[in-house]
């Protein structure tokens, strides 16, 4: 069934600015960052936005992970499709995310903290390294309370789709299981993503707690390996990680689960509830010289499946969908997408008809999916 009102797209997660500029090796010094890292930013790295902002031809783009999904979904359906939710400052990096996503058409409804910066991630490019310095800022502090406002849960009661970041589990657990519950209750669509290896570690008890709630559940093979582990499944391998995520006890029984497993270049992997056959869809096919940057293709294919979820596609539609924007992404560095005009419904019977090749004057679709690589307990 195609979703047609307006804003049927709700998504949840945390929101970041990117500063992405070519630096070299006395600013990596400057700053203590290494050539190809991720960090979460210290006293000592604060100044870096500042200074990639005022001395660096910097490109700003509004990230986040599942923010670059909701853009994604939004490219491909029709205007004021998807409302996302997150948190951010009341400063100017806030506006300028604001401005991002609105010339990308995603309408936003941020918590505004005025005492917290927008979360930011500056990104220092060196040759084909990037470091990344990531303040997570107002980002780390959405609450209920936020969404359970009348303004915003209007928002909810009118969305058909919900999709959660797993980024968002470090955050607020609370608005990730209202949001189940009411798709349980109203028979909505509920889709989460696994967004890293540590989520499924060391947020285990809030994972397993929506698990009941999800139609869809997405993962890489990194992800759905760590699940593996912290769930002690007896096998690692994707085949059956994707199949033990389909049949988890299921809520609402009124649609099967789907769970997918991305491989990167390998097939992705798909299972249904109750259903014995792992399905495999091969990736869309690419030379490696067109591969500038695969960061971001997770986010990228989260975006197409969900557009191919909203306009009632067949899974294996959905899932081309997915990977054609994920193919997509990878073409250019950051990853950024130069969006071309919006391709509207041109997917038929699983194969994109055609692309409009002209550049379009907006910012760019993706940034950089960032991961927290480090120590779980700075999330207090």
């Amino acid at each position: 069934m195609a979703f047609g009102k307006d804003y049927g797209l709700l998504c949840l997660e945390n929101p970041l600015l990117d500063i992405q500029a070519v630096g070299d090796q006395a600013l990596l010094d400057k700053y203590g960052l290494n050539a190809n890292d991720a960090i979460l930013a210290e006293e000592k790295h604060l100044p870096l936005y500042e200074d990639l902002l005022n001395n660096y031809n910097a490109k700003l783009i509004a990230g986040g992970a599942a923010q670059n999904s909701a853009r994604g979904a939004q490219y491909i359906l029709p205007p004021n499709s998807v409302v996302y939710l997150g948190g951010a400052g009341d400063d100017k990096y806030s506006a300028i995310m604001r401005d991002a996503v609105k010339a990308a058409g995603l309408r936003v409804e941020y918590r505004v903290d005025p005492d917290k910066k927008t979360g930011r991630c500056g990104v220092v490019i060196t040759g084909h390294n990037r470091s990344l310095c990531t303040d997570l800022g107002a980002a780390n502090h959405y609450d209920l309370e936020h969404l359970k406002k009348p303004e915003i849960w209007s928002l909810v009661e009118n969305a058909e789709v919900y999709y959660i970041g797993g980024y968002h589990f470090t955050v607020c657990p609370p608005a990730i299981m209202e949001l189940a519950k009411q798709a349980a209750e109203k028979n909505k669509i509920f889709v989460l993503s696994l967004s890293a290896p540590f989520i499924p570690q060391f947020f285990k008890d809030a994972v397993d707690a929506s698990a009941p709630y999800w139609d869809y559940v997405i993962g890489n093979e990194t992800e759905a390996a760590a699940y593996a582990e912290s769930h002690k499944l007896p096998s690692k391998e994707p085949r059956d990680v994707v199949k033990h995520l389909a049949n988890l006890p299921k809520e609402n029984g009124k649609r099967k689960r789907v769970a997918i497993i991305t491989q990167g270049t390998e097939p992705t992997l798909v299972a249904v509830q109750g259903e014995d056959q792992v399905k495999e869809f091969p990736v869309h096919a690419i030379s490696k010289e067109q591969i500038n940057d695969t960061n971001g293709a997770g986010d990228a294919f989260a975006g197409g499946l969900l557009a191919g979820i909203m306009q009632g596609k067949q899974l294996a539609t959905s899932i081309d969908m997915g990977q054609w924007l994920a193919r997509l992404s990878i073409q250019e560095l950051g990853p950024s997408l130069a969006l071309r005009p919006r391709i509207g419904n041109g997917f038929n019977n699983g194969v994109f008809a055609s692309v409009a090749k002209e550049p379009a004057d907006v910012v760019a679709l993706f940034a950089k999916r960032f991961g927290i690589l480090h120590d779980p307990i700075i999330f207090g």
